[in-house]
């Protein structure tokens, strides 16, 4: 275990997981150097501001972020697309945005870079998101900076989908619903990302406590509903026309998340377990 590292830089705290990061890292005294494209939408707890610096800087443009990291011991990325952007693809994101907080790291001798992936990220270069992701993942580790990659299998709020499809009464899941995957929690994954700081850890598979097959994921859905199962399995040629259509049809920022989630449920994406909170619990707050 190393000596505890000084301030950190934080990247993406407004998107799902860099708030539940910035939240821990106030919880643990860390001081915070926050970047945000809108920095009106960063809300550090009553009594943490001496913690928090906020940048306003978008990570696409190079000029904005000039010196940002001078003073930083750690920078956290969790930035990427995680929803239809219009007029920015997953290589302007996950790979150049990244990549441009990546050169002013090494310019100011910051010591460390975590960055957070997919789980299978390497095996899933044929999904424009992964591709994107690892294109940046080999920029980190060619950059001679320490680093850490941090690869979650996904996370609970991915399953809503399921939960929502439950809702409406019929849940269509694929491959017979067998591929397994145990999701995390934001909070789980964020006290896994802030302990990362101070490892020696270069990449760290992670998933949630429980390991489940997607029918199984379902079927909790429908019970924390009180509804009777009614789950549909659709054929793979199906799901392979599906997304040959929706490629030729769908704007990129629709296609991409459809592709990687359509993807995923067909793949077994179970990691290390890690973490208490379960998806049922998640489930029963999401009513």
């Amino acid at each position: 275990m190393k000596q505890q590292m000084g301030r950190i830089l934080l990247a993406g705290a407004t998107g799902y997981l860099g708030g539940h990061i910035l939240t821990k890292l106030i919880e643990d005294n860390r001081q915070v150097t926050v970047i945000a494209r809108q920095a009106g939408r960063i809300h550090p707890p009553p009594g943490s501001a001496p913690l928090v610096t906020v940048l306003p800087a978008e990570l696409t443009q190079p000029q904005s972020i000039i010196n940002c990291c001078e003073g930083i011991d750690t920078v956290i990325s969790t930035v990427g697309i995680t929803k239809p952007q219009k007029g920015l693809t997953y290589m302007d994101v996950d790979y150049q945005a990244n990549l441009n907080l990546l050169q002013e790291a090494r310019k100011s001798g910051v010591r460390k870079f975590i960055y957070i992936s997919v789980y299978k990220g390497e095996q899933l270069q044929d999904i424009a998101i992964c591709h994107a992701k690892e294109q940046f993942v080999n920029a980190l580790k060619a950059s001679g900076l320490e680093y850490c990659i941090i690869r979650p299998t996904g996370y609970f709020s991915d399953m809503a989908a399921l939960f929502n499809l439950a809702k409406k009464g019929r849940v269509y899941l694929f491959a017979k619903g067998a591929a397994k995957i145990n999701p995390i929690s934001g909070e789980d994954l964020a006290a896994a990302c802030v302990t990362a700081i101070d490892q020696d850890k270069r990449e760290i598979n992670i998933g949630g406590p429980q390991t489940m097959r997607f029918t199984q994921i379902a079927q909790t859905a429908f019970d924390v509903l009180h509804k009777k199962p009614a789950i549909t399995y659709l054929p793979e040629w199906l799901r392979k026309t599906i997304l040959r259509l929706a490629r030729i049809f769908m704007p990129a920022p629709v296609f991409g998340p459809l592709e990687f989630f359509m993807t995923v449920m067909t793949t077994d994406m179970n990691a290390p377990e890690y973490g208490q909170d379960t998806l049922k619990a998640y489930f029963e707050t999401s009513q």
